[in-house]
């Protein structure tokens, strides 16, 4: 597999019945703190994998860091960050490759395995399917406003829980019930995601703006206009395909399209089987929240996405 289908990550077939996934992500801090920065790294690099539908096994770090001695001490909290949260996952971290730069970058390339007829590529999601995530929106917003000093300990706290939180237990039971597909959120928000699989899918979706659990701090920030120039370029990028609903305000169409890091699964499950996959990923305290649902028959219309309130 390639990447005609924007899929979360590349898959190689070795046999019939084994296929690698591979996958690499890195980004700069998006919190102050060095060990946090570590762990959010390596849940986000992850989640390509599990949403792909694949068992992560082995991971290779990739670190651009300041040459100066007084930030030697946050590289090894960096480090200490990423493998904790790789030992968390039953990954092992087996090398890597450090290059000197001005501002830290920190990630992971990581490889899993999966069958190659139990792939959950964007072009499987079907008719009907309801729509469920499984993390709270506004991760790009929040850290703006963190980054500007508008932000309480709590939030940076509840923020950092968030992103650092593994997709793995999710991509499991959603394993276990069987879904159509999945897609993991990340910088093209939940509606740029989305497109990829209903593009990849030949099909279109209804979501309701007021099912999305968005952070509280996220909304409050976004209702006085804060939000990261990624998040505006993506609202700009995917507007075209989307029919909004006069009762849709314009925060939370930037908040639709928030570019997040490390955020949730957004995943596709026939609709007979909803009420199994919400009620199994809360009994383990992971959110589930049924958001839209694809169309069961297209709609002759240019537009992709339908947005009501």
């Amino acid at each position: 597999m390639g990447s005609s289908n924007s899929d979360d990550a590349g898959v190689y077939k070795i046999t019939n019945d084994i296929a690698v996934v591979f996958t690499t992500d890195f980004f700069t801090p998006i919190v102050d703190d060095p060990y946090s920065f570590g762990a959010i790294a390596a849940a986000n690099s992850l989640s390509d994998v599990y949403a792909m539908g694949g068992r992560a096994i082995a991971s290779l770090n990739m670190a651009m860091l300041p040459s100066d001695s007084k930030f030697f001490p946050y590289i090894r909290q960096i480090m200490q960050g990423g493998i904790d949260k790789m030992k968390e996952a039953g990954v092992s971290v087996i090398g890597g490759h450090t290059v000197k730069d001005k501002e830290p970058k920190f990630g992971y390339a990581v490889l899993g395995l999966i069958h190659p007829d139990k792939i959950l590529d964007n072009a499987k999601a079907k008719p009907g399917d309801a729509l469920i995530l499984t993390k709270k929106i506004g991760t790009g917003i929040v850290s703006t406003g963190i980054k500007a000093g508008m932000c309480s300990n709590a939030v940076i706290a509840e923020l950092t829980l968030s992103m650092a939180a593994l997709n793995k237990r999710a991509s499991e039971i959603m394993l276990g019930i069987g879904v159509s597909t999945a897609t993991d959120i990340t910088g093209f928000g939940l509606i740029g995601h989305l497109s990829e699989v209903l593009n990849a899918s030949k099909c279109q979706s209804r979501l309701y703006s007021s099912r999305v659990p968005y952070f509280d701090e996220a909304v409050r920030l976004a209702e006085r206009d804060i939000a990261p120039g990624g998040s505006l370029g993506n609202l700009k990028i995917y507007n075209p395909i989307i029919e909004w609903s006069k009762g849709v305000s314009d925060s939370e169409q930037v908040l639709m399209n928030d570019a997040q890091t490390s955020g949730g699964l957004l995943i596709f499950v026939p609709q007979e089987r909803k009420d199994k996959l919400v009620g199994a990923l809360q009994k383990e305290n992971i959110l589930a929240a049924h958001i839209g649902d694809v169309l069961s028959e297209n709609i002759k219309s240019d537009k992709k996405i339908f947005v009501e309130k």
